[in-house]
């Protein structure tokens, strides 16, 4: 469903015209418009229908399709088929082809077996979509244009000989000389020093299986800027052709990739896939309540806000989901439709789309099932998209609503990269745990987080009247300007609240030499004496704010410098020392934690900054169920979500209305996987 712009479509739904017979076409988009649809996507793995042979180009296909639908007045998200290159053009161009770390190609018969950074492949995506814009440009049912499909997907890593030799321009363009390349890289250590430019590669097989941090850290810098160039050189294509109004936009959220600097470059909105299901996949751990299973689909959705805030959903799950050899996840229950959708609403998407209408009955997804099953029934899904349809029709105004958070999680691409486990292990234990438990701590105290991102040229501070707290868990590479905008934000009053670990490295990953936290120092009021991993059998814990909570993974142990001691380890052999320190600094103060984030800690973070449950004066809401408001002008949106298989009843302390236009107080019950809107 959609509420972005004016002529937009109200309901979308994929489809694949190549994959299905003219005779099914007038019929799929009647009943498309009479569950509430009018808009389609079109076109992602669809490149030999307009280039069946090298530099013959044919679009009697797509046109016949587009006269079904301006007879049938629909609307269309047309799409790059760059994420699958034809056969023809493969097996006469290998180069084109990306591969494995050992440099054996990915071959033909799969999807983004490409690579970014061979010169034939841009020549060749570049010729197809400068064909695309020009014939389909001006076409009036064409009102959004997608750039080829789940950039970085199936893999962020790419080891092409034409990666490598991108690799060096771009170390050349950093660096400028070996020698400072070699500082950077730290090639001292293990004789690795380069003597020549033709020496260097992006990382290869080694003999123990390791490769040199810093040049990883590099390697996926280059990776995001291949990406970010790639998306780049289609939009800028398209934008000759498109129509005023008409948007450009990609699929994701996936890794190696500076997604905000994707958006603020190429991109008029962003979209995410989304999948809740995988929350139960059958070849999966087993998960509980505890972890939040579909309702961890927030996070990403918050994620994604982070890099778009009016974003959009160009997958949303509507049918159960795997590939013929993995990913078997069950059908969404009735009700887990609305429920997903909702949940993609609540958090900022101002379109959604379902993948996809008619399930495959050919190829690798004959298990990721859509709307309508093989046999094109009518069933639960299409009653059930016809009332998702029904119910955002109803809150069209919601777009343009801002998403209200009451604090921030910090976060910058480096660090991110630099906790990828073939990275730095270290600190990928570390930070995976602590963003995981703030998201669940966030979410269980109905605390609504936003992610903002430092580094990618940030320039000014959060605002504190915003984000009157940060949570910065364990920010290992520090650089100048990021200490300046954290200096600055608790000058004007914020609240940083700190983690173990940070500080350490700089922005090549070398260790540095002062005191951890490094550049933090000043701001912290204090140092690192001493840090360890905690063992799992360790019992470590800290007494604060009345309550006692376990200290697991990792602890440093903290030396007051201008700070106050507010809570020290109790049972190993530091017991006694600083674990928590609070440092007073401009019109803010900083709150170091010499260790990781529970969820149970997360909690006391926020009752300690004022955050937690703003809305405990409108609603009471069972821990289980989730709660989101957005706000446009005086209006607010209040979501409760409902993930459990059972009832909840919950309390409205104020006067609503629903959708409906009914007024509504007190006690309301939620069915199981029900969604409620309140407007206020």
């Amino acid at each position: 469903m959609s509420f972005r712009r004016a002529g937009g479509p109200s309901g979308t739904v994929c489809y694949y015209p190549e994959q299905w017979d003219e005779s099914f076409w007038a019929e799929d988009l009647r009943r498309m418009k009479e569950a509430g649809l009018d808009g389609i996507r079109i076109a992602e793995f669809a490149w030999n229908r307009f280039e069946p042979e090298e530099g013959v180009f044919t679009f009697a296909f797509f046109d016949r399709f587009l006269e079904y639908v301006e007879a049938a007045d629909m609307k269309v998200v047309f799409c790059t088929p760059t994420a699958t290159p034809p056969a023809w053009m493969t097996h006469r161009y290998p180069e084109v082809l990306n591969a494995d770390i050992r440099g054996d190609l990915f071959r033909h018969g799969a999807r983004r077996h490409y690579n970014y950074n061979s010169p034939v492949y841009r020549e060749f995506c570049s010729r197809i979509v400068e064909q695309l814009g020009k014939h389909y440009g001006q076409h009036p049912r064409v009102v959004g244009w997608q750039i080829d499909n789940e950039l970085n997907c199936e893999t962020g890593d790419f080891y092409s000989e034409s990666d490598h030799a991108a690799f060096r321009e771009f170390l050349k363009e950093k660096y400028g000389t070996l020698d400072r390349l070699n500082f950077a890289w730290g090639t001292d250590f293990w004789n690795q020093t380069y003597s020549d430019w033709d020496q260097v590669y992006g990382p290869r097989p080694t003999v123990n299986g390791t490769s040199n941090p810093h040049q990883k850290l590099d390697y996926i810098r280059f990776i995001s800027a291949s990406a970010l160039s790639f998306c780049r050189m289609q939009s800028e294509i398209l934008r000759k052709y498109k129509k005023p109004g008409d948007y450009i936009t990609t699929n994701g959220i996936f890794g190696h990739m500076d997604n905000a600097k994707m958006v603020e470059e190429s991109l008029d909105t962003y979209m995410y896939d989304s999948y809740p299901g995988f929350a139960f996949a059958l070849d999966a751990d087993p998960v509980n309540a505890e972890d939040l299973n579909d309702r961890k689909w927030s996070r990403n959705l918050t994620e994604t806000r982070s890099v778009c805030p009016h974003f959009g959903i160009m997958e949303q799950q509507s049918g159960s989901i795997g590939w013929n050899d993995r990913m078997e996840a069950p059908a969404p229950k009735p009700g887990q439709m609305m429920l997903w959708a909702m949940q993609s609403i609540a958090h900022g998407a101002d379109y959604v789309s379902f993948f996809r209408w008619r399930t495959s009955r050919i190829g690798t997804e004959i298990y990721w099932h859509g709307i309508l099953d093989y046999d094109s029934r009518d069933n639960r899904r299409l009653e059930e998209l016809r009332q998702i349809a029904r119910r955002t029709e109803r809150i069209r105004d919601i777009a343009g609503a801002e998403y209200q958070a009451s604090f921030a999680l910090l976060k910058s691409c480096d660090n991110q990269w630099d906790a990828e486990r073939d990275v730095d292990s270290w600190h990928s234990r570390i930070q995976s745990f602590s963003e995981n438990e703030i998201f669940c701590g966030a979410q269980l105290s109905h605390t609504p987080m936003d992610v903002v991102w430092i580094g990618s040229g940030r320039r000014e501070p959060p605002d504190p009247e915003r984000y009157p707290l940060l949570i910065l868990p364990h920010a290992a590479i520090v650089a100048e300007s990021d200490k300046s905008l954290l200096e600055e934000y608790v000058k004007r009053g914020g609240i940083l609240c700190m983690g173990c670990r940070t500080g350490y490295k700089n922005e090549y990953g070398h260790c540095v030499t002062q005191p951890m936290p490094g550049l933090l120092r000043g701001l912290a009021g204090g140092t690192v004496e001493d840090f360890t991993s905690v063992r799992p059998e360790e019992n470590v814990s800290v007494a604060w704010r009345g309550k006692r909570f376990r200290m697991p993974v990792f602890n440093d142990m903290l030396e007051a410098e201008d700070a106050d001691v507010l809570a020290v380890f109790e049972g190993s052999y530091y017991d006694g020392k600083p674990a928590i320190l609070e440092h007073s600094f401009g019109k803010g103060k900083v709150l170091w934690i010499g260790g990781v984030f529970t969820r149970e800690l997360t909690r006391a973070v926020l009752e300690y900054a004022g955050v937690i449950h703003p809305f405990a004066d409108w609603i009471d809401v069972p821990e289980d169920c989730e709660i989101a408001v957005r706000k446009k002008g005086e209006r607010r949106y209040l979501f409760v979500l409902n993930y459990m298989p059972y009832p909840r009843r919950i309390t409205l302390h104020i006067p609503a209305f629903d959708p409906e236009g009914n007024t509504v107080s007190g006690e309301q019950l939620l069915s199981p996987y029900e969604a409620k809107i309140y407007i206020l």
